[in-house]
């Protein structure tokens, strides 16, 4: 039978909880002192107590830590035993740096490609949210059209016209998010083991998504001053049989590039030219900080081939899971797959976005977000360059909200996050974003909440033991 490195611990404390030697109520070792004693990492000590608290046999009080349960009782039979879950280590670990560990202010989180709590409209989101529900009653219980409200769908077009994107009612989806959008784009342009183009760095969710569907991956560099490499695409395409490009054109997460229309329109010719499908990430396109809106490429489209994907999360709150799909002439096939994954989309979210992008709330809320967001980054970009170290690059976005930080030669990054969990702050590590270690020297910083004196603290402190 397999065994686990968390045993080492969780069988000494399911021991003495069962011989009575920890009582009921009691405090249990800190993460910590279990990481010391048993020269595990803290990630492994975490899971050893997770398995205690499945079991039954502990208990976690957050801010506090764990305890042993009141209501666990002497006998060995009261105890749940629970076959261990086998998990892909490497899954969870990127899932947990590219999420939050809901720690409160224990940690300072920069890791969370998602507007922190400040930042969210609450007011504006929970008052629509609530004349929804005194309006529509009971109909909010029922399924709503399986491809969207259709006057949503109507309002979220109205909206693409500010990027001067022209999207027909029949080819557009609401989606459960934006990847869904990008699972639905990818499952009706591809077969398992096709070929695709895919940016690089790229957000861990959407390796996932590919890793999931197993498909083949070209990638395809971004550079942080000029974006995605075109010439490069050009060239991978008449070397093999590619059937779609995953390319986020406006503020690329986590570079923060844009592609000229110049740059769009000759990717696009490109993937016309070999009858390649492009998948166009334009999650981040509203929040540009100056100028205009960026075009997206699917305005420069007249074959069908682009399916443009955006989502409300990034805009507004993470928990509003409501986004779209533009499918062009994919829509067959994806309007299968999208009712494949589930009847409809929320109706409240439905509803309550509809309201919000049929009038001015939604524009004028995201003109305040833009620009907390280019303070926020510009801010973010100074704290960094004054207390890390010489050499530190930093790639300056003119929209979103990332910052792409390169680290000088002469740092450990091991010793660099050994540092950052000891100050409790969390970035995004660099080789989340590839399936290769490309990125090993570099991190992502998320500024899409407020810099508090406890989170500037803690990145002051990182930079001084850094130097």
């Amino acid at each position: 039978m397999r065994t686990y490195k968390f045993e080492l611990f969780t069988t000494t404390i399911e021991k003495n909880i069962r011989e009575g030697i920890f009582k009921p109520g009691q405090k249990l070792p800190s993460v910590r002192q279990i990481k010391e004693k048993y020269q595990l990492s803290s990630s492994t000590v975490q899971l050893g107590y997770e398995h205690l608290i499945f079991s039954g046999v502990v208990e976690s009080i957050p801010k506090s830590g764990y305890y042993v349960c009141n209501k666990v009782s002497n006998a060995e039979h009261s105890i749940i035993k629970h076959k261990p879950v086998v998990r892909d280590a490497i899954f969870s670990n990127h899932l947990a740096l590219t999420t939050s560990l809901r720690m409160g202010r224990k940690i300072s989180e920069f890791n969370v490609a998602a507007p922190g709590d400040l930042v969210i409209p609450q007011k504006l989101l929970l008052r629509t949210m609530q004349q929804v529900i005194r309006e529509q009653g009971v109909g909010l219980l029922r399924y709503y059209p399986a491809s969207g409200l259709y006057s949503l769908k109507e309002n979220i077009i109205k909206q693409a016209v500010h990027s001067q994107t022209i999207i027909s009612p029949d080819e557009l989806l609401v989606t459960d998010g934006a990847l869904q959008a990008l699972y639905i784009a990818l499952s009706a342009t591809c077969n398992s083991g096709d070929v695709i183009a895919l940016e690089s760095p790229c957000v861990f969710s959407v390796l996932e998504v590919i890793r999931v569907l197993k498909l083949k991956v070209i990638e395809v560099p971004v550079d942080p001053v000029l974006g995605f490499d075109v010439d490069f695409f050009n060239k991978a395409c008449g070397k093999n049989t590619i059937k779609a490009v995953v390319v986020t054109p406006n503020f690329h997460n986590p570079t923060g590039t844009v592609l000229s229309d110049e740059q769009k329109k000759m990717l696009l010719n490109i993937a016309q030219r070999h009858h390649i499908a492009v998948i166009e990430n334009d999650i981040y396109g509203d929040l540009y900080f100056h100028g205009q809106r960026p075009s997206t490429i699917k305005s420069f489209d007249d074959s069908g081939l682009v399916l443009t994907y955006s989502s409300y999360a990034k805009t507004m709150a993470p928990g509003i899971r409501l986004g779209w799909l533009s499918s062009g002439q994919f829509m067959e096939r994806a309007e299968q797959i999208r009712f494949s994954l589930g009847s409809s989309v929320s109706p409240l979210y439905q509803e309550t976005v509809n309201r919000l992008i049929e009038g001015s709330s939604y524009d004028r809320h995201v003109r305040s977000f833009r620009m907390q967001l280019a303070k926020n980054a510009h801010f973010a970009t100074n704290l960094l360059l004054t207390h890390f170290p010489e050499n530190t690059y930093v790639a300056a976005p003119s929209g979103g909200y990332n910052l792409w930080i390169k680290m000088p030669n002469t740092i450990d990054m091991n010793f660099f996050y050994q540092q950052c969990e000891k100050i409790g702050v969390r970035f995004t590590p660099g080789y989340t974003f590839s399936f290769s270690s490309a990125f090993d020297p570099y991190f992502r910083l998320v500024f899409a909440d407020t810099f508090s004196p406890k989170r500037i603290e803690a990145i002051r402190q990182l930079g001084q033991r850094l130097r």
